[in-house]
């Protein structure tokens, strides 16, 4: 049916590789066999020939008889679930648990299974099925099975049927101020916005108009070069956090450090330069406060601080020595670890180590650096709790990581090479998205029991109520481009969803966490009702809220009808703020880069007519009130949008900054890389002129929005 030889069908389906898809306009696309060739590669499996494809199904099924019990183990709470163990055919299978507490369950029963044997190299196999009880506790557990005299294990990860929403969200609705960080700084920042300017935001919004989270952009780790990238979605490290985000003051050793006038004219050199520059200037930022963050290193610390820090170290142990190690490499070396020499390209070589320990004072200050960040991301949510939160922050959990940085080296060896992560064409970005990240390989996260994934969502939930999971739709599936290919030219790869959203939801029920997952895009249909039953939010952004079908077609979906499970906005950072996206910006741009598939008289046309049906829908529902023959005022459109967001009954509602003071400017282009300054645009008003975060506690507009929140969300007295 496909056109495909059936071998590369057959192996495409044994390793989750999508054969065809439907696009985003309904259409079926057969995905091209060189596709299919290449992404299997990245799965190290060669399927170039009729030959190479047989032989790849033959080692699959013996791989499969080969193994004594499943690479990982994964069951919901309360459901009885069942698994299979391979032993030489007629010997008994004896099998235990290992609880994570350190107590063991024996007596699985054993279940019928009436598969024949298999023949692995003249041994017949037999397989044997056992099953998990639905009492076992939430955790991370080990599955015992005896084989003669030796014993082999592998993992059992027991997760929650579904996420409660975390008992401090007691009013049942909260609002959140939604902070591209970097974006706002204040007079005492280093020429960017940093963990004091968030903190101070968070105050600002909790105590002053009743916000219960914070929602900030990822703050995930870049590589410490320059230049700097300026993408928090494309960083160096998920595991860790960028040190520009560090406030030195804040540090309790500046307080003993000698010559802090040197360190305060610095940071007043480079707020003038960010006074001046029309974008924001990482480099020159990280430089001034990278010196004076070197100089606080080197102060000595307490017996109870550095006590704190070895107890830092010992925690985060082996994953934190690799990114500090990385760190250094780069600085010496470069930020793409596949140009070092040869020996130093896996961090399990010998001669990493001993780069550590010739290096050891470059490496520790890397490690110093985390440290510090953890210290002052737990006064911050302290903070945000002690004013009155209920979730205080919400991290923000970007896609994937650079190519070239420290997680890519790290964990390389989970890793898809030879290809990279993105989207297939859809209406907003009709030729695809590259962006340009190694994705997890399925195979490779079960051998290994998905620790890498736990830690990842362990750390970005440590000091949060709550995490915003960037395009969770490649925790289902993700499109895979094969390297030098069009975006176009990808096709989708499978992952075990159970597992990946089970982990998820495990960690976040441990953090007494609330999950928000993107689901905007091409998303399959029954995908929304699965993290709806799983206790995880999803995403609304108003302008995509329309009816498809029926006879309301491609109209306003009314606000009654919005998901109740769910973070709703007007506006998100891929879209100018709403003042700009009503001026027909999101348009206009995309004309001037080229990226339009059709003539901008039709998108602008078509742009028109949503926002004319939007007027409608604020006039029908009572909060625009009626203005023959000239357009409504654009602030009084921004209020009546963001009232809108009250009718509806999603549980979170968020306030994007730029909104609040009426910028008007797009922080991202989705597609782009230098051809717009993404990421790199200062929080302005609608005069142009840059916003402090001093302004933003005085800006009437801002308040007025806030409060229009904080009203959405209280229950009526």
């Amino acid at each position: 049916m496909t056109g495909l030889p059936q071998s590369l069908v057959e192996l495409a389906r044994r390793y989750g590789v999508a054969t065809e898809y439907e696009d985003w306009t309904g259409q079926r696309v057969r995905v091209a066999d060189t596709t299919l060739i290449a992404v299997l590669d990245a799965l190290g499996v060669q399927a170039g020939t009729e030959h190479h494809r047989e032989a790849a199904l033959a080692a699959h099924d013996r791989a499969y008889w080969a193994r004594p019990l499943p690479p990982t183990i994964v069951t919901r709470a309360g459901t009885p679930s069942s698994f299979w163990v391979h032993v030489t055919h007629g010997d008994p299978a004896r099998v235990w648990l290992r609880l994570e507490h350190g107590t063991t369950r024996t007596g699985l029963r054993q279940l019928e299974n009436n598969r024949a044997p298999y023949d692995l190299d003249g041994l017949l196999i037999g397989e044997a099925s056992f099953e998990l009880p639905p009492d076992l506790p939430l955790g991370y557990h080990e599955l015992h099975l005896q084989l003669g005299a030796d014993e082999v294990s592998t993992a059992v990860i027991v997760t929650p049927a579904s996420l409660a929403p975390p008992p401090r969200l007691d009013t049942g609705r909260s609002w959140g101020l939604a902070v591209q960080l970097y974006s706002v700084r204040s007079q005492k920042s280093w020429g960017i916005g940093d963990l004091t300017d968030m903190t101070d935001l968070a105050v600002w919004s909790a105590a002053e108009h009743g916000a219960g989270f914070l929602l900030v952009n990822p703050l995930h780790a870049a590589a410490p070069t320059a230049p700097m990238e300026p993408s928090p979605y494309l960083p160096t490290s998920r595991r860790f956090v960028n040190p520009i985000y560090l406030r030195p003051e804040a540090i309790p050793e500046y307080a003993y450090l000698r010559g802090r006038g040197r360190s305060r004219k610095a940071r007043e050199r480079v707020q003038t330069q960010a006074d001046r520059s029309e974008l924001i200037d990482r480099d020159a930022a990280w430089r001034a406060k990278r010196a004076a963050l070197q100089a606080v290193y080197r102060v000595e610390r307490s017996a109870g601080r550095e006590l704190a820090y070895t107890a830092y170290r010992k925690r985060e142990g082996r994953s934190l020595d690799d990114f500090a190690i990385w760190c250094a490499l780069a600085e010496k070396h470069g930020n793409d670890w596949h140009n070092w020499p040869h020996e130093l390209q896996h961090p399990a070589n010998p001669e990493v180590a001993e780069f550590a320990a010739e290096h050891a004072a470059a490496v520790d200050f890397h490690r110093w650096l985390q440290w510090q960040l953890d210290d002052q991301l737990s006064a911050a949510q302290a903070t945000a709790l002690r004013v009155g939160m209920s979730l205080g922050l919400m991290h923000d959990l970007a896609v994937g990581v650079d190519p070239n940085g420290a997680d890519a080296w790290a964990l390389q060896d989970v890793l898809a090479l030879g290809v990279t992560a993105g989207a297939p064409p859809d209406e907003f970005n009709q030729l695809g998205q590259d962006w340009s990240q190694p994705p997890w390989r399925p195979d490779q996260l079960g051998k290994h029991a998905y620790r890498p994934f736990r830690a990842l969502v362990n750390a970005v939930l440590r000091h949060a109520g709550g995490v915003r999971i960037d395009h969770i739709i490649g925790l289902f599936r993700l499109w895979w481009i094969p390297k030098g290919a069009a975006p176009t030219e990808g096709t989708y790869v499978r992952y075990d969803h159970e597992a990946m959203i089970g982990v998820v939801a495990l960690e976040a029920h441990r953090a007494g966490a609330v999950v928000v997952g993107e689901d905007l895009g091409t998303v399959e249909p029954w995908v929304r009702d699965y993290l709806s039953r799983r206790g995880l939010f999803g995403t609304s952004i108003l302008w995509f809220e329309m009816d498809r079908d029926g006879p309301e077609d491609n109209r306003p979906r009314p606000a009654e009808r919005w998901r109740e499970y769910c973070l709703s906005a007007v506006t998100t950072h891929d879209l100018p703020p709403t003042a700009g996206y009503l001026a027909g910006e999101h348009v206009r741009l995309r004309e001037r880069l080229g990226m339009l598939t059709r003539p901008a008289e039709e998108e602008l046309a078509a742009d028109r007519r949503q926002q004319a049906a939007w007027l409608d829908e604020l006039r029908r529902v009572g909060l625009l009130g009626e203005s023959p023959g000239e357009a409504p005022d654009v602030d009084e459109v921004v209020t009546a949008l963001h009232r809108y967001l009250g009718r509806t009954p999603s549980r979170l509602l968020a306030l994007s900054l730029a909104d609040a003071v009426g910028d008007r400017r797009t922080q991202n282009q989705p597609g782009t890389t230098d051809e717009y300054p993404n990421w790199r645009v200062p929080l302005t008003g609608p005069d142009g002129r840059k916003r402090l975060v001093e302004d933003v506690f005085t800006d009437t507009r801002a308040a007025a929005l806030a409060d229009i929140m904080r009203a959405a969300v209280e229950p009526p007295m």
